[in-house]
């Protein structure tokens, strides 16, 4: 049996977890997660999705404030191995080299390309056709390590960052049960990354949430899918916030103002931009609940035809 230390905080890292637990050759015999964090207007704590799992199946976990100057535990479990899918913080060299088959991870992306927190949504906003994940060996410089194993996934025209976060958890505990036995026994060994060919997908910040109807057509519905469905992407409309939680292409074009609200057809809510029509199928009016576009035109955007969305609060 490999004894096994997990860490991983969001529900991607769930999926890793559950695999770990399911296969035979493995023990986990603890867990390391990001600490709980008040949520709310009762400001509850409420526990990282790892760490639910966790105590589901009985498991200690451990949550360090920062792992870099509080690790102690870990070393006191002394496994064969750590195993960190989007844990959240560096783990420390002295957690790195400490034990027999060392710490691997599990990211989603094809690395070199999009090192850092949000590769799903930096996948999407690209307008990447493929992603996958990566078995990497772990290092003190973030997703630098060598490459054991690659799994792909094709990216859909339509498939938004919750889409592709599925796909790739399924892809993640495809490639983990591929390759952990092969890595600890020394049958998979590691590649070097190219370093030429390093990206970055750094966590989403606020300013890139504000999808303003100013880009060309095909960034723009990437930058409203790809914030699908979180954080989700805002525009105004007569200086009140819309959330857009859902887009649709169409071939139909327009000559309107980019940003004008052409009226409601069976795609969705009918948007001119750069000559054409994208269409809205979901959105969440500024203090009100996400709606169809049909409840949207019917309510809170029933006078709207012919004003804009835009990037700016007017």
């Amino acid at each position: 049996m490999i004894k096994t230390v997990f860490m991983g905080t969001p529900d991607f890292a769930c999926g890793i977890l559950e695999t770990l637990l399911n296969m035979d050759e493995v023990e986990v015999i603890g867990v390391v997660s990001q600490p709980d964090k008040k949520v709310g207007r009762k400001q509850e704590i409420q526990h990282t999705p790892v760490k639910k799992l966790a105590l589901e199946h009985g498991l200690e976990v451990f949550q360090p404030i920062k792992i870099k100057e509080d690790y102690q535990q870990v070393l006191d479990w002394n496994p064969d191995l750590v195993v960190t899918c989007a844990y959240g913080q560096l783990v420390p060299d002295v957690v790195l080299n400490a034990f027999k088959y060392g710490c691997i991870n599990v990211h989603a992306s094809l690395l070199p390309a999009y090192r850092g927190g949000a590769p799903i949504h930096t996948a999407i906003l690209r307008g990447e056709k493929e992603a996958g994940v990566t078995i990497m060996r772990m290092v003190t410089k973030m997703d630098a390590g060598e490459m054991y194993h690659v799994e792909k996934v094709e990216i859909g025209l339509d498939d938004t960052t919750e889409i592709l976060h599925d796909k790739l958890m399924a892809c993640g505990q495809s490639a983990l049960r591929n390759s952990l036995v092969g890595i600890c026994n020394g049958t998979i060994t590691g590649v070097p990354q190219d370093e030429s060919k390093v990206s970055y997908a750094w966590n989403i910040s606020k300013e890139q949430e504000l999808i303003g109807f100013d880009e060309d057509y095909e960034t723009t519905v990437n930058h409203i899918r790809g914030l699908i469905s979180w954080p989700v992407g805002y525009t105004y409309l007569n200086g009140k916030k819309v959330k857009l939680h859902g887009v649709k292409r169409t071939e139909r074009t327009s000559n309107k103002e980019d940003g004008t609200i052409l009226g409601l057809s069976s795609d969705g809510v009918d948007v001119a931009l750069k000559g054409r029509i994208l269409a809205l199928t979901a959105l969440q009016m500024e203090g009100k609940g996400k709606v169809s576009a049909k409840e949207f035109m019917n309510g809170a955007g029933r006078n709207s035809v012919g004003q804009r969305f835009t990037g700016v609060k007017e």
